[in-house]
């Protein structure tokens, strides 16, 4: 298994825990928010070099 493929399955695993820990709205919440926070936080060049680096992975 790839290692996206990974990050994947235990995406899936962590939110269906965080759902029947929490709540379906609280976990929404910290699974929408924590990300967003986090691409906020990078400056500006980071940012670009982020973007450019998804546009190169979705051409392969």
């Amino acid at each position: 298994m790839s290692s996206s493929g990974k990050v994947a399955v235990a995406g899936v695993v962590a939110a269906i825990v965080l759902f029947w820990a929490v709540g379906f709205w609280a976990g929404l919440l910290v699974l929408i928010g924590v990300p967003t926070a986090a691409y906020l936080l990078l400056d500006s060049s980071q940012r670009r070099r982020l973007r450019g680096l998804s546009r190169k992975q979705i051409g392969r």
